[in-house]
């Protein structure tokens, strides 16, 4: 297993991550999975065999299941295992049931500690922005609950660059702890997180946890051109995350893929994994699974070296073009460029 430092912090995560998105399977989850205890147990096991040391959850994944479950299998595992979870979606009827207002995210993060039997939680995110609590009252409650104990690193989820930067601005400005990591999805076929997003965890040291690094298992070479869904899958289960705006550009990527996947003798997924932790302030991809094999492939990943060939082929087929300001940017700006702006590679659409 390889290590890497999770932002501009001390701490070290395994550059694969245990998503547990597919534990409970309660309400719309059920499309995911419906693993319990046992099966969990064995998952969980294979990961930790194998070096994993985050286990990522949240309190709304099948409504606080996940977390019960993950809380009832590490009860007598190792407490070096770090755990992440997340607050702010709704998970319930009432006025202050969703949000990331001082009420809601004490109350949550003291509901996730009891599920979790743990006093405290390693990394806990802000899952969503949330616009009508002012960005000082969210960034305290996280800065007392560190102060209280009760959580080790704060991070943030599914944030624009300047939801983001507001909120380490009222950081410092109150002196609260940072945000130390975003997690975003960012993938070959969603580079979307390049214009912005990963430039700014370069420059302001925020550690990036990449969650569905397989596009909910559409790089993972079972869906092709010819079957579209894949028996078995979420998408065959209704599931409609992550959008796909442009099918022919998906399978473009899916071919360069599998192509390079035969040149190495491994699937497709383990080369999409692979690039990914090529990319700038990437720390750790949250992978799931519903078997130990799927796990067993996925840490293959860890194993290959993409050559400059390889990369120049998964960029070229894959690679953004340009917005605005960017384009304007890359005519007149570029020669000061600094290492934030020099960290992603856009297609100019220049001749």
């Amino acid at each position: 297993m390889q290590y890497r430092i999770m932002g501009r912090s001390g701490l070290k995560v395994s550059a694969l991550s245990m998503g547990t998105f597919s534990f409970g399977g309660r309400g719309p989850f059920a499309a995911i999975a419906s693993q319990g205890v046992t099966e969990a147990a064995r998952l969980i096991d294979c990961c930790t065999d194998h070096g994993v040391n985050l286990i990522d959850t949240a309190n709304m994944y099948s409504t606080g299941l996940s977390e019960e479950i993950v809380g009832e299998v590490l009860a007598d595992r190792s407490p070096d295992i770090l755990i992440s979870s997340k607050a702010r979606m709704r998970i319930g009827d009432g006025p202050n049931d969703e949000g990331a207002s001082r009420w809601h995210l004490i109350r949550e993060c003291e509901r996730s500690l009891k599920r979790l039997r743990r006093d405290h939680i390693d990394i806990y995110h802000i899952h969503e922005w949330d616009g009508q609590t002012p960005v000082e009252e969210t960034m305290e409650a996280l800065d007392s609950l560190t102060r209280q104990g009760k959580i080790r690193y704060a991070g943030c989820s599914n944030y624009t660059g300047w939801q983001i930067m507001k909120s380490l601005m009222a950081s410092d400005r109150g002196h609260f702890q940072r945000f130390v990591t975003q997690q975003l999805h960012y993938t070959l076929e969603a580079r979307e997180a390049e214009y912005e997003l990963l430039p700014l965890s370069v420059d302001q040291g925020i550690g990036v946890t990449v969650w569905s690094p397989l596009a909910a298992g559409l790089l993972s070479g079972k869906h092709t051109r010819q079957q579209p869904v894949a028996p078995d899958s979420r998408q065959a289960r209704g599931w409609s995350e992550p959008p796909i705006r442009d099918q022919e550009r998906l399978w473009r990527i899916v071919d360069v893929l599998n192509d390079i996947a035969a040149a190495h003798d491994v699937e497709a997924a383990q080369i999409a994994l692979a690039w990914t932790l090529t990319r700038p302030a990437v720390a750790s991809l949250v992978v799931g699974g519903t078997s130990t094999a799927q796990f067993e492939a996925n840490f293959r990943a860890l194993d290959l070296t993409l050559s400059p060939e390889d990369l120049a082929r998964l960029n070229a087929v894959s690679r953004p073009p340009q917005i605005y300001p960017l384009w304007h940017q890359s005519q007149f700006a570029s020669p000061r460029f600094g290492p934030a702006d020099k960290s992603v590679d856009l297609e100019t659409g220049n001749p």
